[in-house]
């Protein structure tokens, strides 16, 4: 087993000089790293769950001081505190369902018929459910009218006693082992979130329709070609992206599959935007009001989109759904790149005022590195899961995340 701090501190300086591109390999080497801290910890024989809680929140707020922009780690780090809470809740009332289930004597059998008692995978399927609040989708689970609450057994209290002692041996050792299966489905679905949202695409992308994205994103790379696999034909217009001109890559990409491309400047989406059926592009971040942060440029396409009444569709992973506001003061979802991506070193050396003894310059470059985009702009998210409207975007975030562990998700405020 490698050191854990080392591995930590490695990680933070690949975060704090952005070694790591993208929120799919930021999320994934998030949650392979914490699984590595929850498998190194060593936990009490009581409050297991609390230590865990406590390591995971720990090295959370390091790695999110590390680059508060990848909001990805944080996303990351409150989901697996999530799982620790359904895990633990899920195994103490399966325990008390066991419990229950095991003092009922001989004698009761007849009363047991009329008073049924909950298995303890049904107890634990209710107790997950009690991390969310009410929706539809609890209307499909299975979960049995008949026994709302444990019956208590009335027999001996020394029987009752060994059973609780075994029951919480047993439940120690099980609680950190379902942890970090949970923690290896999760890696798994980040891992595969392409694939999964590229079984979509045939049921959005018909044929001759043309859509319209911007710079590259692999999410939109392989939702396009899964939908060339399934014989449809249609065009792709690829905006630049400048100024790193992302969108060369992709119209490229795109080419090599045999998908109709079209490259056009950034400038000329307005121009083209009557031409086409449907926006579709990634996204950084999912904002919990249904806000996108996205690659510059994108907010004036999405504007483009909604005066020429175009949908504009979103396609992003589960790991990138933020329980945070844009509005939110210590929330920090843009920064500034280097402005050699614009300008050539030396090219305005003419603008440097050398008059004052240092060299300061008249022209100031702003690169940004995001653009937001309100949710009353968005048409339809596509994620892991399926196609979901700005206003359930809700609803997912508290399928994922607890209310109690969104304070380690706070940023540091402007200027600290």
């Amino acid at each position: 087993m490698p050191d854990v701090h080392s591995l930590v501190n490695d990680f933070l300086i690949k975060l704090k000089k952005r070694k790591i591109e993208g929120s799919l390999a930021t999320a994934k080497q998030t949650a392979e790293l914490i699984r590595s801290v929850i498998s190194a910890q060593r936990v009490p024989y009581t409050n297991q769950a609390g230590a865990l809680i406590d390591a995971v929140k720990a090295v959370g707020e390091q790695l999110i001081a590390a680059n508060p922009v990848e909001l990805a780690v944080g996303n990351i780090v409150s989901r697996v505190l999530h799982i620790i809470r359904e895990e633990d809740l899920s195994l103490t009332t399966a325990a008390m369902a066991g419990l229950n289930m095991s003092t009922v004597s001989d004698d009761e059998d007849d009363d047991r018929d009329n008073h049924p008692v909950l298995s303890a995978a049904v107890v634990a399927a209710a107790a997950r459910s009690t991390l969310r609040p009410p929706s539809l989708q609890m209307l499909l689970e299975d979960i049995p009218d008949a026994a709302a609450v444990p019956r208590t057994s009335s027999s001996g209290g020394d029987s009752e006693e060994k059973t609780k002692s075994a029951d919480k041996s047993s439940r120690s050792r099980r609680l950190k082992h379902d942890v970090i299966e949970a923690v290896n489905e999760l890696i798994q679905d980040i891992g595969t979130c392409h694939e999964q949202i590229a079984e979509q695409a045939v049921e959005h992308i018909h044929h001759n329709e043309v859509i319209l994205t911007l710079g590259s994103s692999r999410t939109v790379l392989e939702f396009l070609c899964a939908a060339k696999d399934k014989k449809r034909s249609f065009r792709v217009f690829v905006a630049e992206g400048a100024p790193r001109y992302q969108g060369h890559l992709l119209a490229r990409e795109l080419v090599a599959r045999g998908l109709q491309t079209t490259l056009i400047t950034d400038s000329a989406v307005f121009a083209m935007i009557s031409r086409v059926n449907m926006v579709i592009v990634g996204a950084h971040a999912v904002m919990a009001n249904g806000g996108v942060i996205a690659p510059v440029g994108l907010n004036m396409v999405a504007l483009a989109a909604q005066r020429h009444a175009v949908p504009f569709v979103v396609l992003a992973g589960s790991h990138k759904l933020c329980p945070l506001y844009p509005h939110n003061p210590e929330v920090l979802f843009n920064e500034l790149r280097s402005p050699s991506e614009l300008l050539d070193f030396g090219e305005f050396s003419d603008c440097m005022d050398f008059g004052s003894g240092t060299a300061s310059s008249l022209l100031q470059v702003v690169n940004p590195t995001f653009d937001y985009v309100p949710p009353k702009l968005v048409s339809l998210f596509i994620t892991d899961t399926g196609g979901h409207n700005p206003s359930y975007v809700y609803r997912l975030i508290a399928d994922y995340y607890s209310a109690d562990d969104l304070v380690v998700q706070r940023r540091p405020a402007m200027g600290s």
